[in-house]
C-alpha cells in the first residue's frame, strides 16, 4: 500500500521519538491517516501514541484502524480511566463497537469510568451486525405538536449534544415516529406554521433487529442519508448514518468475496498463518472431498482411457472450461440474490438465462476444440467426442451456477459459501462422464 506523506511524516516523528511534534502534527491529519499511522506501529508504540495524543484524537484514530481487534486491544492496555476519557470522546455507535468486541471484565471496567455510559449500555444490547448495533442514539427530534419556531429552537438545542446531522425527525408525544422535517420547508415557513403541516412521511424505517445488509441495501436503495430505527411499537431509538452503512457494505463485500474463495468470514484479512490455516482446511477437506466424486469417475474410465490416451489431454480442458464457466453464472447468481435482483417467481428466468448463455458459448468453444482436435490428427470421431462434450459440459455449468446458489438461499444456507464446491463438483464430474462416456460409445465400440 503507498503511505501517504502524512503519513509517513507521522510514522517517523513516533519513531524518532519526538511524540510533541507528532501531536502538534497529528491535529492536522484526518481520522483516517491517523488510522493508518496507528496501523503501522507495532504493539508497544501504538500504546504509547495513544496515550499521547488527546483523548479526541486518540479516538478517532482507534475507530479508523482497519483491524479492529488491534484497537481493541490497545484501548485495554490504555487502562480503565484513560480508556474511558477515550471513550467520552466518541460518539455513542463508535464506542458502542470498539467495547462491544472487549471481554465482559474489561468492558465493564472502562464503562465504569465513563460519565455518560446510558446510550452505550443501550446500543450494546444489539447485535454487533444489526441495525441497533450499527445505529447512534444520537438524533434531533422535533414535537409534532410544535410550531416552525419552536422547531427551530428545539433543533439549535439539542444539535449542541448532536454531532453532525442532516435529518430531523418528528416524534409525537410518547417519542414515536410519525415524519421527517424538510429543512428548506422548516426556514421559509411562517414562525407559527405547524409542523404538522410541511413535514413528510417517514415511510422508510428499520426494527433495531435488523441485518445489518439489509438496512445498508435499504439506504442505498432509496437513496437516503439516515434512516430511523424503531422499536415495535414505532417509537425512535436512532438513526444508522450513510458512513456506517459505507463501512457495512465494505466488509460485507469482502466476506461475500472470502466466502466465494472458500475462505471463513470469521478470518482476519491480517491472520496469522495458524488463524489461517484453522479457517481454510475445513474448507479444503470439503473440496477433496467432493474432488473424490470425480476421480470416481475417471477410475470407473480406466479401460476407455488406456485405450485411447490422448482422452487424458483432454479431460482437463473440459473439466476447467466447464468450471470457468460455472464460475461466471455463479458469480452472477449470488450477487443477484446478494442486492435482491431477483424478483419472487422468476428464478427460472434467471436459470434460462444461464442454461442459454452456457449452451451458445459450449458451441462456440465446441467447435474451436473439435478443430484443434483434428489438426492434431486425433480424427473426426474424437473431434465429435470433445465437441459434444463441452457444449453439454458448458449447458451443466450454466444450469448449476444459476440454481445451486437459489437452492441453498431458500433452503437458508449462505450461497457464496457453499455454491461453488457444488458447481465446481456437477462440471468435473458432467466434464468426465460427457467425455469419457461419449469416447467409449463412438470411440472404443
Amino acid at each position: 500500500m503507498k503511505v501517504r506523506p502524512l503519513v509517513q511524516s507521522l510514522l517517523e516523528l513516533v519513531r524518532s521519538g519526538n511524540l510533541k511534534a507528532f501531536v502538534a502534527r497529528a491535529e492536522e491529519a484526518e481520522p483516517a491517516d491517523l488510522g493508518d499511522v496507528m496501523a503501522s506501529l507495532d504493539d508497544q508504540e501504538r500504546i504509547e501514541v495513544a496515550r499521547a495524543l488527546p483523548p479526541r484524537l486518540s479516538g478517532q484514530a482507534l475507530v479508523a484502524m482497519p483491524d479492529s481487534e488491534e484497537a481493541e486491544e490497545t484501548l485495554v492496555a490504555l487502562g480503565p480511566e484513560q480508556a474511558a476519557e477515550v471513550v467520552d470522546e466518541m460518539s455513542d455507535d463508535d464506542a458502542a463497537d470498539i467495547l462491544g468486541g472487549l471481554d465482559s471484565e474489561d468492558k465493564e471496567k472502562i464503562l465504569s469510568e465513563v460519565e455518560d455510559r446510558e446510550d452505550v449500555d443501550r446500543l450494546l444490547q444489539y447485535g454487533e451486525e444489526t441495525a441497533g448495533g450499527l445505529m447512534t442514539a444520537q438524533v434531533v427530534a422535533v414535537p409534532v405538536t410544535g410550531t416552525a419556531a419552536q422547531a427551530i429552537e428545539e433543533i439549535r438545542r439539542q444539535s449542541e449534544e448532536v454531532g453532525d446531522f442532516t435529518d430531523v425527525f418528528v416524534t409525537d408525544e410518547r417519542g414515536h415516529l410519525v415524519g421527517v422535517l424538510p429543512l428548506k420547508s422548516l426556514v421559509t415557513s411562517p414562525a407559527g406554521r405547524q409542523v404538522s403541516e410541511f413535514m413528510e412521511e417517514a415511510g422508510i424505517r428499520v426494527g433495531p433487529d435488523v441485518d445489518q445488509e439489509e438496512v445498508a441495501r435499504q439506504m442505498t436503495r432509496y437513496n437516503v442519508t439516515n434512516l430511523p430505527v424503531v422499536d415495535d411499537s414505532g417509537r425512535l431509538l436512532g438513526r444508522v448514518t450513510l458512513d456506517d452503512v459505507m463501512h457495512v457494505l465494505e466488509e460485507e463485500n469482502t466476506e461475500d468475496l472470502l466466502k466465494f474463495g472458500g475462505v471463513s468470514a470469521d478470518e482476519e484479512l491480517t491472520a496469522s498463518w495458524s488463524d489461517a490455516v484453522k479457517s481454510r482446511l475445513p474448507w479444503l477437506y470439503v473440496n477433496l472431498a467432493t474432488a473424490f466424486l470425480a476421480g470416481a469417475v475417471v477410475y470407473v474410465y480406466q479401460a476407455t482411457i488406456s485405450k485411447n490416451v490422448a482422452l487424458a489431454v483432454w479431460m482437463p480442458i473440459i473439466a476447467g472450461m466447464g468450471g470457468n464457466a460455472g464460475t461466471q453464472a455463479l458469480a452472477v447468481t449470488v450477487r443477484r440474490l446478494a442486492i435482491g435482483n431477483i424478483p419472487a417467481g422468476r428464478s427460472g428466468e434467471v436459470v434460462g438465462k444461464e442454461v442459454v448463455v452456457g449452451l451458445l458459448n459450449g458451441i462456440a468453444n465446441g467447435v474451436v476444440v473439435a478443430l484443434v482436435a483434428i489438426l492434431l490428427g486425433e480424427g473426426p470421431i474424437l473431434g465429435l467426442v470433445v465437441f459434444l462434450a463441452m457444449v453439454g459440459n458448458l449447458f451443466v455449468a450454466g444450469f448449476a451456477g444459476a440454481l445451486i446458489p437459489i437452492v441453498l438461499e431458500r433452503m437458508g444456507v449462505d450461497p457464496a459459501v457453499a455454491s461453488s464446491i457444488f458447481v465446481t463438483t456437477f462440471t468435473d464430474v458432467c466434464g468426465f462422464l460427457l467425455l469419457l462416456g461419449l469416447a467409449g460409445w463412438l470411440l472404443i465400440h
